[in-house]
């Protein structure tokens, strides 16, 4: 359970840039709801392939049981998740000063499900950051001989933060539609900084296992 607990954080970067943007793009898009949900659906299905797939490589090299990997082994994973973690952190430092979202997604507000899916996959499996953050959450369980279905709740956390801005909509309708773009903004400036927070405590973790 305490490596559940410190893997959720790492949804937040999963879904910062991009990827709550084109949520919020979706939500206030023609057909909204069934975008939304082809999005999501996408999203989980990358998301769920790479982390188990990491998982199951790493398992497997490691032959690691119930207690997880131990001396020489442990050492090294863990020196491999802090690498992967600056790797992230330098990714995420890069890209803080694309402050204007591309240009493709001013086509989302005419998107279909079929696209929505297509991009929920996409951004979510195929974005850099995103391999990273999920690479490192499959290692990590793997590592520490953790089920994989722990991953749900990192799974779960990531979806519910893509399908807020319609469940946003849905709760609160027209307002929701005024607000979401204010919100877009602000993301789109700042999550870079709420990332760089997540990995710094995420580092600070796995330094504190490294040296124990």
């Amino acid at each position: 359970m305490s490596d559940l607990l410190t893997v959720l954080p790492l949804a937040i970067i999963m879904i910062a840039g991009p990827q709550i943007v084109s949520a919020v793009f979706l939500a206030t898009s023609l057909g909204w709801a069934r975008n939304s949900a082809a999005y999501v659906l996408g999203a989980a299905c990358s998301i769920s392939i790479m982390v188990a797939a990491t998982y199951f490589i790493v398992d497997g090299a490691t032959g690691s049981d119930d207690g997880g990997s131990t001396g020489g082994e442990g050492d090294t994973l863990d020196i491999i998740i802090l690498v992967l973690l600056l790797i992230l952190a330098v990714r995420v430092y890069l890209g803080r000063k694309e402050a204007e979202p591309p240009k493709w997604m001013g086509k989302l507000q005419q998107a279909n499900p079929g696209f929505s899916f297509k991009l929920g996959f996409l951004l979510l499996g195929v974005f850099p950051t995103d391999i990273i953050t999920s690479v490192t959450v499959g290692t990590k369980l793997a590592r520490d001989g953790e089920p994989l279905w722990e991953a749900a709740g990192f799974l779960f956390v990531t979806l519910l933060l893509l399908a807020l801005p319609a469940l946003l909509v849905v709760a609160l309708g027209a307002r929701a539609r005024t607000s979401l773009p204010k919100v877009r903004d602000w993301m789109n400036t700042n999550s870079w900084l709420v990332s760089e927070f997540v990995i710094a405590i995420f580092v600070v973790i796995e330094l504190n296992s490294l040296l124990d």
